[in-house]
């Protein structure tokens, strides 16, 4: 993201490649098994500030993940949502004349080994956790399933 910082890069020798992006927030990973989700809102005409979107938008996975029976949070001073204490879902979001762009990250099964090359988010020591590893039911291992169903948490959340 735009605050990202060459520090928060651990190991820059991998297969991985880097690429600056002009969204808000810091140094994360983004691979397969992960549901990405582009949040292309006017939020000028909804009438919501960027902290109500970003709310909202956490509240979304929030509920998304409480249908699934797992207990989770926001936390206002490092966006994004958290099992635990471990990071579920990150937000960076770009707001262009009043739109936003990008999203949010949520890890469903994807490998974690790379999140040790950095700093997520900007956090050293944040740890994450992937869907997989807090359920066993057959729908929410279901990538298609489970990223139609986040979906529309989030509409849910940011219509309503």
């Amino acid at each position: 993201g735009l605050a990202g910082k060459e520090e928060h890069i651990l190991i820059k020798e991998h297969s991985i490649p880097i690429i600056r992006s002009d969204r808000g927030g810091q140094v994360t990973y983004h691979g397969p098994q992960q549901i990405v989700i582009y949040i292309l809102i006017d939020i000028k005409r909804l009438e919501f500030s960027i902290r109500e979107l970003v709310t909202r938008i956490e509240n979304g996975v929030i509920s998304y993940l409480a249908e699934l029976g797992i207990v989770a949070n926001g936390d206002r001073d490092a966006p994004g949502v958290y099992v635990a204490g471990k990071k579920i879902a990150s937000l960076g979001l770009k707001i262009r004349k009043g739109c936003s762009y990008h999203g949010l990250s949520f890890n469903f099964n994807l490998d974690k080994t790379p999140f040790s090359y950095i700093n997520p988010c900007g956090y050293a020591g944040l740890q994450v956790v992937n869907l997989s590893e807090l359920v066993s039911t057959d729908i929410a291992l279901n990538f298609a399933a489970s990223a139609k169903r986040l979906a529309e948490c989030l509409n849910r959340q940011i219509y309503t």
